[in-house]
């Protein structure tokens, strides 16, 4: 892979993420029955700055929990039967909670209708919105993210590399290319 483009710098995910948190607040009329639900591995890093960002907007505490979707993705072939399952770890309810659904990366929309499935299995929320750092089209199915920080034209062949600090050792979207 051969790197294409910087999509965005540490700065550019700041102000995007700051933006997709003014958004949730202002769609949800505050934030007082918002959770987050990050995907694993980055959507988790990503409600986490979302959740800071909202405690510093609101003065309200959003609860963040990390959603393992390993077991209902769609791909799942003989070939990842041995897939790592890492557990999801949602320590609060989402009965009647608006719950926002966050991911890195939105491309065909198989990975957010397996989020949206493992996220039914904690209890009926009063909504579930979806926010992602890209979207970079392609879908498969007819999901759409409720918030985007940057749309990204690509093609098939390219890659989309979300870097995050406590996973990469560094924040940044990088595009490559074969």
């Amino acid at each position: 892979m051969e790197l294409k483009a910087n999509l965005m710098s540490s700065e550019d995910m700041g102000r995007a993420l700051k933006r997709i948190s003014h958004q949730i607040i202002e769609n949800n009329h505050g934030a007082e029955n918002i959770v987050f639900l990050g995907v694993k591995t980055r959507g988790v890093p990503l409600a986490r700055i979302l959740a800071k960002n909202i405690k510093a907007i609101e003065g309200v505490d959003v609860p963040v929990g990390e959603l393992d979707i390993t077991m209902y993705r769609d791909d799942l072939t003989g070939a990842h039967i041995d897939a790592v399952v890492a557990g999801s770890d949602i320590p609060f309810s989402v009965q009647g909670k608006d719950v926002i659904l966050v991911d890195d990366v939105l491309y065909t929309g198989r990975t957010a209708r397996a989020a949206l499935e493992a996220a039914l299995r904690y209890g009926r929320a009063a909504t579930i919105q979806l926010a992602v750092l890209i979207d970079r089209g392609h879908r498969e199915l007819p999901i759409r993210a409720d918030y985007v920080g940057k749309n990204v034209p690509t093609s098939r062949s390219e890659k989309v590399a979300v870097h995050v600090t406590e996973i990469d050792g560094e924040e940044g979207v990088k595009l490559f290319s074969n």
